[in-house]
């Protein structure tokens, strides 16, 4: 239904797409001209996976663009574990909780957290061991429990600030499925100032926003400017994030393309952890190919500063591409209903 676009946002997209079909143009991402029947089936395949939809109102224009995510689906990222534990904790309220087996994400059990407190040590301990018994887990294994973040992810009005971060990066000529990613997760409906000192939509730090042009002092903070705050992290991006990303793959010989969702997922991790974390982290695991696989080794592995929260960002990325599928797929159920 309606109630995670917020009643606005989700009207503006369900009048636009019952009012007429004509009203939804399509806009691609074209690279060099193809030369082959494999690049044209490749750049066929890439268009599909960077292509902007936009819902144009009849009446006082409001277009939603968002960039949508097939490789998501087509490629089976969204059956993995970590990302549905994720889309579970995010849509959960603080005072819910899941025990979960934290190398896999596994979701054991579902309770509220007075259920859980009330165990005392020795209980919770007991618990803890009947559940590495039951699925045959060394005591290595840690047994979570983490609370639910409804709290923090406010999506009511989250769709006109996507719709702007990816016209923002698109005209600095930034992939934009990055902007709506760190959107989805950073300061979800709200301007926050993280433990590590990080504000604004796209929680800069403001060593890094100065030096993409920001002003930041004690007087004035232009990390709450959202139109500067996308320039700046669409840079970020575009002359560290992406490069550095490169430099890591390229030192190992691993194959790669840009619109390629795990390397989109690894850049991600430079932008949240740095590149020097990342390349610790790498050279740990020691691969010889990229994928879904080294995704998958980066959430059981640290490295240097890589730890927990890193190892977890590529998967809420994963969990927060679900969760807007969830929310425009409500809007063309309640389009379809009318």
């Amino acid at each position: 239904m309606m109630k995670p676009l917020g009643i606005l946002a989700c009207f503006s997209l369900l009048f636009s797409v019952y009012a007429s079909e004509s009203s939804i143009k399509i806009d691609y991402f074209e690279g060099a001209a193809p030369k082959t029947d494999d690049e044209i089936k490749s750049s066929e395949e890439e268009k599909s996976d960077n292509h902007l939809l936009e819902f144009m109102m009849l009446n006082d224009s409001v277009d939603i663009f968002f960039v949508q995510n097939t490789q998501l689906y087509r490629d089976s990222w969204n059956e993995l574990a970590q990302p549905y534990f994720w889309k579970t904790i995010i849509g959960m309220s603080p005072d819910s909780c899941v025990i979960n087996i934290g190398e896999t994400r596994q979701i054991i059990e579902i309770m509220t957290v007075k259920e859980w407190e009330a165990k005392n040590d020795t209980e919770k301990s007991k618990y803890r061991d009947s559940i590495r018994a039951a699925y045959s887990l060394s005591e290595d294994y840690s047994i979570y429990m983490t609370i639910g973040k409804s709290d923090f992810y406010h999506y009511d009005d989250i769709l006109p600030a996507i719709s702007r971060g990816v016209q923002r990066f698109n005209e600095q000529g930034v992939d934009p499925w990055y902007a709506q990613s760190i959107l989805m997760i950073e300061s979800p409906g709200k301007l926050a100032k993280s433990n590590a000192g990080a504000y604004g939509s796209f929680q800069l730090m403001a060593e890094v926003a100065r030096k993409f042009g920001l002003k930041v002092n004690r007087y004035v903070d232009e990390r709450k400017d959202f139109d500067k705050s996308a320039v700046a992290a669409s840079q970020l991006i575009k002359t560290i994030c992406i490069p550095e990303a490169k430099k890591i793959l390229d030192a190992r010989n691993i194959e790669y393309n840009e619109t390629d969702l795990w390397f989109r997922l690894f850049v991600m991790h430079i932008y949240h952890a740095g590149a020097y974390n990342v390349a610790a982290v790498v050279n740990k695991i020691n691969p010889s190919n990229g994928g879904m696989e080294l995704i998958q080794e980066m959430w059981v592995t640290k490295a240097g500063r890589f730890g927990n929260a890193s190892q977890n960002y590529s998967q809420i990325t994963l969990a927060v591409m679900m969760i807007l599928d969830n929310m425009l797929g409500n809007c063309y159920d309640d389009a379809a209903s009318l």
